[in-house]
C-alpha cells in the first residue's frame, strides 16, 4: 500500500491527560508502565517509533481544516439541522466561546503532537546511531508545524522548551508572546532545514522543501516579507516540485487529478498528511481514525450516483464563494461540485439537501467511490490525503511577499505562473503593480486554495476578515478562545483573549 510510515502498527503511545471525576476531583494512580529515559530511547527503532507517533497526529489536523474553511467567507457549516456539530456551527455563526468541544479538540490535539516531538528532542542526546540527525530535524518540523497551528488559533501558547510538558506545569508555566512562539518555530525549523533530505526517506515524510516553505509561511504570517520571499524562493528554485498541468503525460501528473488518490504525494506536493482506509476509530475518538474525517463530513447526505458517496453535508462552498471563478477558469470544476449541474450529466444521481444547502459541495475532499471499500464506517476510513502545502500555495506565497518588497516583476511572474496552469494560455495575467497587486495575489489564493482550510487565516493576517467574515468582530474573532477547561486547569495563570469570557 502507499503509505508506509503512517500504516506502521504503533508500539509507542504518549499521552498526556488529566481526568476529573464530577465533584472535581483530580484521580491520580501510578502508572502500570512508563516509558521515559531509564527504559527508552536506546535504538534507533525506539527514536523511529517515537517518530511515528509525533507524525499520528497529523491526521487530527481534518479539523483544522474544515474550521478553517467554515470560519471563513468560502464555506457554510451544513450539516443536518442547526444543532449538528454544534461547535462549527457556532464557528460559521461567529458566535462561539470558550465552552466549545470542537476548538477545544483543535488546543487539545495540536498540544498532543508538540508533547510527541518534544518527547524525543528531550532525549535528542541520549543515544547515537546513523541518521539520526534526520530524526531529530523531523521532529523539530512537526513540533513547529503543531505550534504554528496554534499560535494560528490562539495567539500565545505555553511553552517548554525541549522538553514534555508534565502535570503541574499548567499552574507555572505562563503563556509565552506571541513573537517568543514565532521565535521558537523559527528555530526548530532553521535547524531542521539544515539537516533535512531533499528527498524524503518515506513517502510522507518531511523533507528539506517542506520545511523551508513552512518557514516562508511562518516569515509571511509575520510580515517578514523580505525573508520570507528569499526563503520560499529556495523551494521554488530547487527543481525538486512542479505545477501539475493537464499537458503533462502522466494521468498522476494532471491538474484535474490533483486531489485524487492516484497523484498523492505526487509533483505538486511538498508535504501531505497521510490518511489510510485502515479501521481503529469510531464517533466518540475521531482523533484516532487513520481515515481523513474531514471528507465524510464534507460528502453529500444520501449522495447516490457515480464517483462520490454520501457524507454529512457540512462544509459547503457559498454561493459568493463559487462565484470568484472566472470564465474559463478550469479550477473551478476541480474544486466545486456544482450538484444540480452534476445530477444533471448523470441521470440517476441525487443527494438530500440539507441545512443551508447551496447545491455545491467541496470536490477537493469529498468522498470517491473506492476500488476496495474499508471495513466499518466508510466515513471514518477515507484514505484522502490532505495537500498541507502544494507548490501552488508556495508560488502565491512568494509572489505576496515580493510584492510587499516591490519587486512586481517577480511577483508577476509567480502569480501567474499559477493562473496560466488555470486558464490554460497567457491571456488571463496579472498586470497590476503595488497594493492592488498584493489584492489580486490574495484574490488568487482564495481561488486556488478554496476548500484547503487557508481562506480564515489569510484574511485574519492580511486585516481584511472584518468586512469578509459575517458576524466577524474586529479585535475579537482574529484569535479562538483558550478553552474553558484549560483556564481552570491553569487556576486562572493564563488569561482568556480579548473579548472573550471564562
Amino acid at each position: 500500500m502507499k503509505r508506509t510510515i503512517i500504516k506502521a502498527i504503533l508500539a509507542f503511545t504518549i499521552t498526556v491527560s488529566l481526568s476529573v471525576s464530577c465533584s472535581d476531583d483530580f484521580v491520580q494512580k501510578e502508572a502500570v508502565y512508563s516509558i521515559g529515559s531509564d527504559n527508552y530511547f536506546n535504538s534507533e527503532e525506539e527514536y523511529y517509533k517515537g517518530l511515528i507517533a509525533a507524525y499520528d497526529i497529523l491526521q487530527s489536523t481534518y479539523v483544522n481544516v474544515i474550521l478553517g474553511e467554515i470560519a471563513s467567507d468560502n464555506t457554510f457549516s451544513g450539516g443536518a439541522d442547526a444543532n449538528d456539530v454544534i461547535g462549527w456551527q457556532q464557528v460559521d455563526e461567529m458566535a462561539h466561546t470558550s465552552v466549545n468541544s470542537n476548538i477545544r479538540d483543535v488546543w487539545n490535539w495540536m498540544f498532543a503532537g508538540v508533547n510527541r516531538a518534544s518527547y524525543i528532542l528531550e532525549f535528542k542526546d541520549k543515544t547515537d546511531f546513523e541518521g539520526k540527525a534526520q530524526i531529530i530535524a523531523e521532529a523539530r518540523f512537526l513540533r513547529a508545524y503543531y505550534q504554528f497551528e496554534l499560535v494560528k488559533w490562539f495567539g500565545g501558547i505555553p511553552m517548554k522548551g525541549d522538553a514534555r510538558f508534565e502535570l503541574g506545569d499548567e499552574t507555572t508555566i505562563q503563556r509565552s508572546p506571541v513573537a517568543d512562539v514565532y521565535a521558537a518555530i523559527e528555530n526548530d525549523l532553521t535547524l531542521a532545514i539544515a539537516d533535512l533530505n531533499p528527498v524524503a526517506p518515506q513517502v510522507g515524510r518531511v523533507t528539506k522543501g517542506a520545511a523551508q516553505a513552512l518557514l516562508g509561511k511562518v516569515y509571511l504570517f509575520q510580515g517578514k516579507y523580505d525573508q520570507a520571499g528569499p526563503m520560499l524562493d529556495n523551494v521554488i528554485n530547487s527543481g525538486m516540485y512542479q505545477l501539475a498541468k493537464e499537458s503533462n503525460a502522466a494521468a498522476k501528473d494532471k491538474y484535474s487529478n490533483l486531489f485524487e488518490e492516484i497523484a498523492e504525494n505526487g509533483i505538486e506536493s511538498v508535504f501531505e498528511v497521510q490518511y489510510t482506509d485502515v479501521e481503529g476509530a469510531g464517533f466518540g475518538c475521531l482523533q484516532c481514525s487513520e481515515g481523513n474525517v474531514a471528507v465524510g463530513f464534507s460528502g453529500p447526505r444520501s449522495y447516490t450516483g457515480p464517483m462520490f458517496t454520501p457524507g454529512f453535508s457540512f462544509n459547503v462552498p457559498t454561493p459568493a464563494g463559487v462565484a470568484i471563478f472566472e470564465d474559463g477558469d478550469t479550477r473551478r470544476d476541480v474544486t466545486i461540485l456544482d450538484m444540480p449541474k452534476w445530477i444533471a450529466a448523470n441521470p440517476g444521481a441525487g443527494y438530500v439537501p440539507a441545512y443551508k444547502d447551496t447545491g455545491y459541495f467541496n470536490r477537493k475532499y469529498i468522498p470517491r467511490v473506492r476500488r476496495d471499500e474499508a471495513a466499518g464506517d466508510r466515513n471514518l476510513t477515507n484514505p484522502n490525503n490532505y495537500r498541507a502545502i502544494r507548490y501552488a500555495d508556495v508560488l502565491l506565497m512568494a509572489a505576496e511577499a515580493f510584492s510587499q518588497t516591490n519587486n512586481a516583476g517577480k511577483a508577476q511572474s509567480y502569480v501567474n505562473e499559477v493562473r496560466r496552469r488555470a486558464f490554460g494560455n497567457n491571456n488571463h495575467d496579472i498586470t497590476s503593480s503595488g497594493a492592488q497587486l498584493t489584492q489580486d495575489i490574495l484574490d488568487e489564493r482564495q481561488r486556488e486554495l478554496f476548500g484547503e482550510g487557508h481562506r480564515f487565516f489569510d484574511l485574519v493576517r492580511t486585516g481584511q476578515a472584518a468586512a469578509k467574515i459575517p458576524g466577524f468582530v474586529a479585535g475579537k474573532n482574529e484569535l479562538f478562545p483558550i478553552p474553558f477547561e484549560e483556564i481552570r486547569f491553569s487556576n486562572n495563570l493564563w488569561e482568556q483573549n480579548p473579548q472573550y469570557t471564562n
